[in-house]
């Protein structure tokens, strides 16, 4: 069996970090391809100051919150650990009343077409908006898209001012979306006939988005808006930017929120004119069996073939509605999760904090607070979840392992996509139930990958590889230990959560 030294020539590729003079979108065609590796990205904490290392920023001892222009200084950072997209956290003005949280929520929207004050540096003669410029021509110089996150609801604030605009239960009483207290439900009407005030608003938000430079959106909860909403939203923005993207938050297993509203299904938003959705794979970490992951793979591109645009989805398995992978099965789940972004068909997707491998825990977190700017008196945050509450720490941490698998998997997808051009997806035959094993074939080249659902065992796998022989070669990407490899036969010793990556010259399979 041939052995090369993979590592080195990944990094050799690099990732081309210099830009065109014109920025020129192509968001849409690089998520159609499954190329984009996604960082959800919280301005607010992105590049955050705490001097003192209590995890909250006090501006009155010299601290400083994130801001779109300390921001600046991270992105030769992502681009270095194979970002090419970065999913910015919404960027819009944010309530003070029924807040939650010293700062308010991110996703309680307060205007439509203004940019959120507190992301502006105070040390910057710059404007909101001129300093989202900046940021975002900084982020294209470096090769770098930016979509940003599109609320679903709004502020209390926002509806004292708007009432009209306001789905209600009764005259008076507007909706609350589940456990959300400190938004309220607009009404973008229903049964084929839209509130165009609402409308209005939305295409306020799209302008200003593209005159800012952004390269697409990700709509938050886009199941809470009906069909005729989206196609009328996605059809103005698509006449002024065509390659702008659309990304629905949104899974195969949504259930409507409330009675009150119209709900838009996975599938009819894709028929709307979404590019892609969240896919399924949050669920990963409740999966048994390799044959659960599989059947997604599947579901995804049945469902994918059947539009006549390209569609496709993202890595799901940790977003900011998730816990800390880390707090799940430690730092071997952040591992296996860097190469399943890396390796299946789809789009990779991590939260700012994960190639550290944050645990997102706070010390202050759900404590009262010694200053609020809102009229919430504690720091309420998820526990285990990056903070979008309050202003608070740059996400952070020191387990190198992750570091390195996350920037090692993230430029070996973009190896990968030239050197197994269109590959398809092979589930192999093991010896467990539990262990992963499929093959990429594409460009007469292989990869394969195997990985050990089982976090506590360890586990002797055998997996069958047709027409595999001692000959083939055999470049070893992700191991610890080598494979022994006879006719048609793959053995291998994985440790609890342990994921190897293999990857076959010129040997196909079908």
């Amino acid at each position: 069996m041939k052995k090369i030294l993979l590592t080195l020539i990944i990094f050799a590729l690099g990732l081309n970090a210099q830009a065109a003079t014109v920025w020129l979108n192509d968001a849409r065609s690089i998520f159609q391809a499954n190329s984009a590796v996604i960082m959800a990205v919280n301005i607010r904490n992105f590049n955050a100051k705490d001097l003192n290392k209590n995890g909250i920023i006090e501006e009155n001892l010299g601290e400083e919150r994130g801001n779109f222009i300390n921001a600046i200084d991270r992105l030769d950072q992502l681009s270095l650990q194979g970002v090419n997209t970065i999913h910015l956290l919404p960027i819009t003005p944010v309530g003070k009343i029924k807040a939650i949280g010293t700062a308010g929520s991110l996703y309680a929207l307060n205007g439509f077409d203004d940019i959120n004050p507190q992301l502006a540096s105070k040390k910057s003669r710059l404007k909101p908006k001129q300093q989202a410029i900046r940021f975002i021509d900084e982020a294209h110089r470096r090769k770098i898209r930016v979509i940003v996150d599109l609320p679903s609801c709004a502020s209390y604030d926002y509806y004292l001012k708007h009432s009209d605009m306001f789905l209600k239960k009764d005259i008076a009483t507007p909706i609350i979306p589940a456990d959300w207290t400190d938004v309220r439900v607009l009404n973008v009407g229903r049964n084929g006939r839209l509130n165009l005030d609402v409308v209005n608003e939305y295409k306020k938000f799209i302008d200003m988005m593209i005159a800012i430079g952004a390269d697409g959106v990700v709509a938050n909860n886009a199941a809470m808006k009906p069909y005729d909403f989206w196609v009328e939203l996605i059809s103005y923005a698509r006449a002024k930017s065509p390659q702008f993207l659309f990304l629905a938050q949104a899974t195969d297993v949504d259930t409507p929120m409330a009675k009150n509203f119209e709900f838009t299904p996975y599938n009819k938003l894709l028929e709307a004119g979404f590019d892609g959705y969240y896919g399924g794979y949050s669920r990963f970490n409740d999966w048994k069996l390799a044959k659960n992951l599989y059947d997604q793979v599947f579901f995804n591109r049945k469902l994918f073939s059947k539009y006549k645009l390209i569609k496709s989805c993202i890595g799901s398995f940790a977003t900011i509605d998730s816990v800390s992978p880390i707090l799940i099965n430690g730092p071997q789940y952040s591992i296996m999760i860097a190469w399943l972004n890396a390796t299946l068909p789809l789009n990779s997707y991590f939260v700012d904090g994960f190639q550290f491998g944050d645990d997102y825990l706070y010390p202050w977190e759900n404590k009262r607070a010694k200053k609020t700017f809102t009229d919430d008196d504690f720091y309420f945050v998820h526990r285990g979840k990056l903070d979008i509450f309050n202003f608070s720490r740059k996400p952070e941490g020191n387990d190198g392992r992750v570091m390195q698998n996350f920037v090692l998997a993230n430029k070996f997808k973009y190896m990968m996509n030239i050197n197994v051009p269109n590959a398809n997806f092979v589930p192999l035959q093991a010896n467990s139930d539990n262990v992963i094993a499929y093959a990429r074939s594409g460009g007469n080249n292989t990869v394969i990958v195997l990985g050990n659902m089982d976090f506590a065992n360890m586990q002797n796998v055998k997996v069958v590889v047709p027409h595999l022989n001692e000959r083939t070669t055999i470049v070893q990407i992700k191991m610890d230990d080598i494979p022994v490899v006879t006719k048609s036969r793959i053995n291998s010793i994985l440790a609890p959560g342990e994921v190897q990556v293999l990857l076959l010259k010129e040997f196909s399979i079908k």
